[in-house]
């Protein structure tokens, strides 16, 4: 079975290298594939997951300013403590930031998450009823069902990240995911976000490149 070259649990850790171990049943060379494995397929969703969050903060404030009828609406939006919290840290970080802290400056500083949140049932009748559905033009189903979708995006979204491991995920579930929510935002973006996805290669890729007769690329 081998062991993993000393440079690569060094440079990586030898408790970080377990995981990949397990998975690859001790075979430290097929271990060490799927760790490359691992950062392609991540690589390979960040494009997908940037176009998503992107348009869905973008659609969620941009309903939640005409709704206010002002661009810092989270000045008069009845939020709680919590999510206020996140919003003054944003602004604390425009201010370490140097930038002139416009609203469009305090949106692109909050994350995915914060967005995710205003899908809660604590926001049901304040945020996501008269604004936050129009976000989702594209959408007709039930809140509760289209937010477990999207917090789940969130939460490997902070995966891949945080460079943790998703190779035992069921990414084909995962990617199909985030274009359905991306086509509720957006339908035409989704279209043309999918031209340019190498996702699908990457993933049927992957037996070749645990095997060795493929090298990933990243």
């Amino acid at each position: 079975m081998g062991e993993v070259p000393e440079w690569m649990s060094g440079a990586f850790s030898a408790p970080r290298f377990d995981t990949y171990l397990r998975a690859a049943r001790g075979d430290a060379l097929r271990a060490t594939r799927l760790y490359w494995w691992n950062i392609e397929v991540s690589g390979a969703l960040f494009g997908p997951f940037h176009c998503l969050e992107v348009a869905l903060r973008n659609a969620v404030h941009r309903e939640l300013t005409a709704h206010h009828g002002r661009a810092d609406w989270w000045r008069v939006a009845p939020l709680t403590d919590d999510t206020l919290r996140k919003v003054e840290q944003a602004r604390a970080q425009c201010r370490r930031n140097r930038s002139a802290g416009t609203p469009d400056d305090v949106v692109a500083e909050l994350s995915f998450g914060f967005w995710a949140s205003l899908l809660t049932r604590r926001y049901d009748r304040t945020c996501w009823v008269p604004a936050v559905r129009k976000a989702f033009p594209g959408y007709s189903g039930r809140r509760d069902t289209l937010y477990d979708q999207l917090w789940s995006l969130v939460l490997l979204r902070n995966r891949i990240m945080h460079h943790e491991p998703v190779h035992a995920r069921d990414l084909a579930a995962d990617h199909t995911k985030l274009y359905r929510i991306m086509g509720y935002v957006n339908e035409v973006l989704a279209k043309e976000v999918r031209s340019m996805d190498r996702f699908p290669e990457v993933l049927a890729a992957k037996g070749a490149v645990l095997s060795g007769r493929h090298s990933p690329r990243f």
